[in-house]
């Protein structure tokens, strides 16, 4: 079985992407994390919404941005405005989705060809995909973290220019866009603490893998060269 050390690279930024983009669908997909703020943000409270009203608008928004055809927030107003940016962020959650479901996809269509061909990935400087994609994407977002944690508000700031660029639609006004009420800051600041969570957990899983992974395989050697 050849060694490629292009086949080593090509995997190891399919697993990354694969971890990043599994992060970012984590707190898309998991509606029960945004129910789980309602009463410690104190929603209901600081809104005047019943938590009725508080669900139902979160989960009318969120069925639109994951595909539904119709746009509602419940008995909550809303502005085309509004509606507009939440068009943007539908192609973004469909992006990650889709980019998910393609490198997971490809992660096992690579693993049947290494398993049935003539092909492996070849160490870079004795490690393995995993050991890479762990090792790069954690500093990345480990520096991210950092810069993030020093100004959570011009973070966020920043990421919605670039991933709106040229718009300020997502500014809401509270009284014509109601959802921002039940959408604070802290909700979002949230959601950026689990989707890192997830992802240095992963990376810390993919490393302790490649290296119990050469482990292994330096005993079976070692045994194979007594026998």
């Amino acid at each position: 079985m050849k060694s490629s050390k292009s086949l080593t690279v090509f995997m190891a930024f399919a697993i990354a992407l694969a971890l990043l983009t599994a992060a970012v669908a984590a707190p898309i997909l998991c509606r029960p994390f945004y129910y789980a703020h309602i009463g410690p943000l104190q929603l209901v409270e600081r809104t005047g919404y019943t938590q009725e009203e508080i669900r139902t608008a979160f989960d009318e928004m969120l069925d639109y941005c994951l595909g539904a055809e119709d746009f509602s927030t419940g008995v909550l107003k809303w502005s085309e405005s509004g509606k507009a940016h939440f068009t943007d962020v539908r192609l973004l959650f469909k992006l990650d989705l889709n980019v998910l479901a393609c490198t997971m996809g490809l992660l096992a269509a690579m693993s049947i060809f290494i398993y049935r061909g003539r092909h492996r990935p070849a160490p870079l400087l004795g490690r393995g995909p995993a050991f890479w994609a762990g090792t790069g994407l954690g500093v990345i977002f480990l520096i991210v973290a950092i810069l993030a944690a020093l100004d959570f508000d011009r973070a966020f700031v920043a990421f919605h220019a670039l991933f709106f660029p040229g718009k300020d639609n997502w500014l809401f006004d509270p009284n014509e866009d109601q959802i921002i009420n039940v959408l604070p800051q802290e909700f979002f600041r949230n959601c950026a603490i689990l989707i890192l969570g997830i992802l240095i957990l992963g990376c810390i899983a993919l490393i302790v893998f490649d290296l119990a992974r050469k482990k292994g395989a330096e005993s079976v050697h070692s045994k194979l060269q007594k026998i």
